[in-house]
């Protein structure tokens, strides 16, 4: 069986952002919930799947053209709640205002690296807070909890980040990062 990777393009969380968040999410923790550990915590950009160990420098190149090509960009948090569908939810996330730099980077990465169609939702930019466990009951639905100030996450360098799987959490690491910019060399 040929080695693969299960690979997927992200931005990183500042120093302040994640520990702000797990805070926030606390009122909403139970039970029914697995809260995911802040070295996970991640801005998706695309989620690329398992591909072949051979791979891996043909999705460099693309993610670093993609990069140089794609200008950084600020996101504001709107708030921290149940998603991505509220009535039927499947975690707590941390959503942040749509952005054109967002969806667009979104979207050619998508287009380059899909192995067959590209995603055609529209992105929600969002980092994953906690999951909700399987086959649990899970509770009502709960308020949203609106940033009091304005909170932001500066997206100025993206990676190629890969995911081991593993009890009772997966674990993250960054291959290899690229700034946003023309011009820019890897970080």
């Amino acid at each position: 069986m040929d080695a693969t990777l299960r690979l997927f393009v992200a931005a990183g969380l500042t120093d302040e952002l994640g520990p702000y968040l797990k805070e926030q999410m606390r009122p909403l923790l139970d039970d029914t919930l697995r809260p995911v550990p802040l070295q996970n915590m991640h801005l998706t950009l695309f989620f690329i799947g398992n591909v072949p160990v051979a791979a891996l420098d043909e999705i460099r190149v693309k993610v670093k053209t993609i990069a140089q090509q794609c200008e950084p960009f600020t996101l504001q948090l709107t708030a921290v709640e149940q998603g991505p569908k509220p009535k039927s939810p499947r975690l707590i996330w941390a959503r942040f205002e749509e952005h054109p730099a967002f969806a667009k980077l979104s979207r050619k990465l998508s287009e380059a690296l899909a192995p067959d169609e590209p995603n055609k939702l529209k992105p929600t930019p969002h980092i994953t807070l906690a999951r909700y466990r399987k086959n649990i009951g899970r509770p009502a639905t709960t308020p949203a909890i609106l940033p009091e100030t304005t909170i932001t996450l500066p997206v100025h360098t993206i990676g190629i980040w890969k995911s081991e799987l593993a009890s009772p959490h997966p674990v993250y690491s960054i291959i290899e990062s690229y700034l946003l910019g023309q011009n820019q060399s890897p970080a």
